[in-house]
């Protein structure tokens, strides 16, 4: 999987680089079938945003928080993300165990 970074208005640094990849790893572990994640972390006046595109097998989310910290609004970014990570993986597994009730019986 690749993490592609962008940074509008703001210089992407190497602390902001690993805290972005740190927060990331907790996504990947729910979900290891992902293609790539594209973050964009952009700064305008007093606001900080941090959005991020998953691509996975089938399907693409996406996410973005406005916090007044750059760090806040990764947590809450990765946050939502790792959320409709879960639901999109509890989607993709059969919850019937193929144990009913016989038809006609």
């Amino acid at each position: 999987m690749q993490i592609n970074m962008t940074g509008h208005h703001v210089d992407i640094t190497d602390p902001l680089r690993d805290y972005v990849y740190s927060k990331m790893d907790k996504v990947i572990r729910h979900f290891d079938n992902l293609i790539d994640v594209h973050c964009i972390l952009t700064v305008e006046k007093l606001q900080h945003k941090a959005e991020a595109t998953l691509r996975l097998a089938g399907d693409t989310l996406h996410a973005a928080a406005v916090e007044e910290d750059m760090y806040a609004a990764i947590d809450a970014m990765t946050d939502r993300l790792d959320r409709q990570v879960r639901r999109h993986k509890d989607k993709l597994t059969d919850h019937h165990n193929g144990v009913g009730r016989p038809r006609n019986a």
